[in-house]
C-alpha cells in the first residue's frame, strides 16, 4: 500500500481535460527526451559540440529514435550508416536494456539479467568515446563519435522506461521471484518474463478501465481484415500505452509540446554524482526504482504454453493490475520521460562544459 501511495502521489500533477492522442515511447516518447535536452542545451558548449557530429536539420530530437530505426525498415528504407551500423553490431538490440530483477535495489554489471553488452555497460562506452578515450577496452564496439551521441540520445529515453531495467522474473506458481542465478531461471520452476514481454494484459479490460480515467484520444485507425488482439503485453503497455495516456494528459500532442509543458513546469530533477562515467549505473538503481512502482500490485496470473514463429515453445501468464493503474502509471511516465531529457542534457553537459 506505501508503493501504491507514492505512485497515486505522483500523479496529482496531472490535468484532467481531454487532449489529442499521443503515438509511441518508442517514437514520440524518444522524440521528447531528444527534444527536452535540445531546449536545456541551447547556448552551451555542448550544443556547439553536437552540431559538429550531426548533420544538417538533424537535433537530438530528429536522432532519437535512430537506434531503433536500424532494427527494421518501419522507419523507411536502411541507410548506409544504418547497415554499417547493423552490420558491426549484430548484437545491437540487445544494447537497449537490462533484466534485473525489479525488487532489487542496486544494479551490478554480473548479476542476474545483466551483460556485457546491456544499455548501462553500453552507455558507459558511449560517454567514454564521446570523451575522446582511445583506450580499445573502453569502446568494444568500435562506435564513432558520431554513433556514440545517437546510442546514448536513445539510451537516455530507453534507461528511464522501468521495464528497460527492472524486470520480472516469475515462479510456476505466479509469484514474482528473485533468482539467486542465472541457472535458476530453468524455465521450468521460474520464468524469464523478457522485460515484461511474456506478461499479457486484457487489453478489452484495460481499454474500459481507461476510458473511465484517461481523457479521450483520436480513435485508433483499424486496420481492415486485421483483427484487434486480445491481450497486450506489459512491456508494451509502458513502452507505448503509458506515454499516450501522458500526453493526453497534460493537452499535448506533439513531442515538442510535451517537451516544452515539461520545462514551463520547473520539475526538480536530481542531477547524477561524481564522475559522469558512473551516471548509467546511477541512472539504472533509479529505473529500479520506477520499476517497483510499475510492478506495485500488479499479480500474474496463470501460465500458459505458447509456440513461437520458429515452432519453440515459451510460457506466458496473464497479468491483473489495479482498477486506476492507468493512473498511476502514466504518471511515472510522464515524470520518467522529464527525467530522461534532462538528465541528458546534464550528461553531455558534463562530457562538454
Amino acid at each position: 500500500m506505501k508503493k501504491l501511495a507514492c505512485v497515486l502521489a505522483m500523479s496529482a500533477a496531472f490535468a484532467s481535460t481531454a487532449a489529442p492522442d499521443a503515438a509511441a515511447w518508442g517514437r514520440d516518447g524518444h522524440r521528447a527526451v531528444g527534444a527536452i535536452a535540445d531546449k536545456l542545451l541551447i547556448g552551451t558548449n555542448a550544443q556547439k559540440q553536437i552540431a559538429q557530429l550531426l548533420q544538417g536539420g538533424e537535433s537530438l530530437a530528429s536522432i532519437a529514435n535512430w537506434a531503433d530505426c536500424v532494427k527494421g525498415t518501419y522507419c523507411g528504407p536502411q541507410t548506409s550508416e544504418m547497415v554499417d551500423y547493423v552490420a558491426g553490431n549484430p548484437r545491437h538490440s540487445e544494447y537497449h536494456y537490462t533484466n534485473t530483477p525489479f525488487q532489487l535495489e542496486h544494479y551490478h554489471a554480473h548479476g542476474v539479467g545483466a551483460s556485457e553488452v546491456d544499455i548501462v555497460q553500453t552507455l558507459e562506452q558511449c560517454i567514454a568515446v564521446l570523451q575522446g578515450k582511445t583506450d580499445p577496452a573502453l569502446n568494444p564496439h568500435n562506435f564513432t563519435k558520431r554513433q556514440a551521441l545517437i546510442l546514448l540520445t536513445h539510451f537516455a529515453g530507453d534507461i528511464h522506461q522501468p521495464l528497460h531495467v527492472g524486470s520480472a522474473f516469475v515462479s510456476k506458481d505466479g509469484k514474482f521471484v528473485v533468482p539467486k542465478n542465472r541457472a535458476e531461471v530453468d524455465e521450468a520452476l521460474i520464468f524469464d518474463s523478457r522485460g515484461g514481454n511474456n506478461l499479457l494484459l486484457d487489453d478489452e479490460r484495460l481499454g474500459v478501465l481507461s476510458s473511465k480515467l484517461i481523457p479521450a484520444g483520436e480513435p485508433v485507425v483499424v486496420k481492415e481484415g486485421v483483427p484487434r488482439a486480445l491481450t497486450k503485453p506489459f512491456h508494451s503497455y509502458w513502452d507505448s500505452t503509458t506515454v499516450d495516456y501522458a500526453f493526453r494528459r497534460i493537452q499535448t500532442r506533439t513531442p515538442e509540446q510535451f517537451a516544452q509543458v515539461a520545462i514551463d513546469s520547473k520539475p526538480q530533477v536530481a542531477k547524477a554524482r561524481g564522475d559522469v562515467s558512473t551516471w548509467p549505473v546511477q541512472w539504472a538503481d533509479d529505473g529500479l526504482v520506477a520499476a517497483k512502482l510499475a510492478y506495485a500490485d500488479v499479480v500474474p496470473g496463470k501460465l500458459t504454453p505458447q509456440t513461437g514463429k520458429k515452432g519453440e515453445t515459451y510460457y506466458t501468464f496473464a497479468l491483473e493490475v489495479p482498477d486506476n493503474y492507468p493512473v498511476p502509471s502514466s504518471a511515472v511516465a510522464k515524470t520518467q520521460l522529464i527525467k530522461g531529457g534532462y538528465n541528458l542534457a546534464a550528461m553531455l553537459t558534463a562530457i562538454w562544459p
